[in-house]
């Protein structure tokens, strides 16, 4: 058996039932890591061999200790390890070794992961190009002269090449979307607040960004978000999380799936990726479900400056304490402090206006749709030496992330979303599309995620 494809699911099975042991597990994912990760450079800040064997054969030794015993994880590089460098991918951190964990950390370890190292994200997490002044660039597998995306990049590709069984991510604007999309993977952006952030500083005014599972299936995205879920008392979110493995796959006999394509024009894609898309509908439409195309229900625009003015709030508020720093900072880490200092606070009260009048829309949306489908990109991968497209078709792009406008209607009111493989275009480049619902929708979700996933297979696929 080949571990380094082998579902998350089944390993767990196997590890729970003594089949087989944390030990091998971990000398096969090393060997895995070895082997790829130095033309791909994924996993950065790898622990000890020996260490990572050691804890290993504890857990062999010792009783299970939860539903992710013995499972190797290399943890996203803007969550605190303990023990474990934390760089955030940037220079202020480059030799950061946290005391504790943060709470996702923290939740896997409990439920028995074993850490084994960070996968590494742009610096501070900000643009869907995973590169930084730390670690360098990572590369795609499917074409590593091209960007992974970001910024979940290494997670995405650490699961494409089979160096992990289970990733976590986190997602503001596509981060768990994104990469999910470039990589034949899964991404899943969770309800907002099922999954809590670090309960740290303002904990009420910013509901954008949220942690999150990537796997090779739902069935396995499930797995992780089960553990990582559920509330914290010192967190006022109080989403309902019941637990949502094991994962059926839904039946859509008579399920109603809106198709927004490309916005009715406001988005501009690359050329097959709309096509792309359109086929995988087709097997929702095969599956028994009812595919529509939906006019566009929103402003493109007034979505988009709410969603820029509060993310420049949020990152800022985030920056703030660096500023007397603000030169060791990238450039785009720069434009969003001095943008979001530069705030008013009616602004920010006009943008979460429009947030609502868009939160109640959608809701009629859902009304009538079951789920709701956008692609998960808007641009294939492009040269990884490129810091971000200047434009795309055509249309010139005013900021460094317009470009990944199509994720904007999902963060900025907090549905949960499921990034999708698709398959691959020109060259063999992967592609993905988001199938999202209502808060809290989240099982619902991954169902249909299931259903379709038992019916195509792509992550288990190659290009031609």
């Amino acid at each position: 058996m080949d571990l380094s494809q082998t579902t998350a699911t089944a390993l767990l099975a196997d590890l729970s039932a003594r089949r087989l042991s944390a030990a091998d597990l971990m000398r096969a994912t090393l060997d895995r890591i070895a082997a790829v990760n130095g033309s791909l450079n994924a996993i950065v800040a790898l622990r000890a061999e020996a260490d990572l064997m050691a804890e290993a054969r504890a857990l062999d030794d010792g009783p299970v200790t939860g539903p992710l015993h013995g499972l190797p994880i290399a943890v996203k590089d803007l969550v605190n390890v303990a023990g474990v460098v934390s760089s955030q991918g940037s220079p202020v951190f480059r030799d950061f070794v946290p005391q504790k964990d943060d709470l996702i950390a923290a939740r896997m370890r409990a439920a028995g992961a074993i850490l084994i190292g960070k996968t590494n994200t742009p610096e501070f997490g900000l643009g869907s190009h995973t590169f930084n002044p730390v670690y360098g660039a990572t590369r795609n597998p499917y074409d590593p002269a091209r960007t992974c995306g970001g910024s979940s990049g290494g997670a995405a590709v650490a699961l494409a090449t089979g160096m992990v069984a289970l990733a976590d991510g986190s997602d503001m604007m596509g981060s768990l979307r994104n990469p999910a999309a470039w990589n034949n993977v899964y991404g899943f952006r969770p309800s907002w607040g099922r999954v809590p952030p670090e309960p740290a500083g303002d904990v009420f005014l910013h509901q954008l960004s949220t942690l999150g599972p990537m796997a090779r299936s739902p069935e396995d995205l499930a797995v992780l978000l089960d553990v990582v879920s559920g509330s914290d008392p010192r967190h006022p979110a109080d989403v309902s999380s019941p637990p949502v493995s094991p994962v059926r796959a839904a039946d859509l006999t008579g399920n109603r799936i809106g198709w927004l394509s490309d916005w009715g024009g406001a988005l501009p894609f690359e050329d097959g990726i709309l096509a792309k898309c359109q086929d995988a509908l087709s097997v929702f439409a095969q599956l028994g479900a009812q595919v529509e195309t939906v006019a566009p229900p929103f402003d493109a625009e007034n979505m988009f400056q709410s969603w820029s003015t509060l993310r420049s709030w949020s990152v800022a508020a985030s920056l703030a304490p660096l500023s007397d720093q603000k030169a060791q900072l990238k450039d785009t880490a720069r434009w969003e402090l001095d943008r979001g200092q530069a705030l008013t606070a009616m602004q920010v009260h006009q943008a979460s206006v429009v947030r609502s009048d868009w939160f109640r829309c959608a809701a009629m949306l859902f009304d009538t749709y079951d789920a709701l489908v956008l692609p998960s990109a808007q641009v294939w991968p492009f040269e990884v030496q490129v810091p971000f497209p200047n434009e795309i078709a055509g249309t010139p792009m005013d900021t460094y992330h317009r470009w990944m406008q199509v994720v904007v209607p999902v963060s900025l009111i907090g549905l949960p979303c499921l990034s999708v493989p698709v398959g691959f275009g020109a060259g063999g480049l992967p592609m993905g599309m988001q199938v999202f619902g209502p808060r809290g929708d989240d099982g619902r979700i991954l169902s249909i995620g299931a259903a379709y996933h038992a019916a195509t297979g792509w992550p288990q696929k190659r290009p031609a």
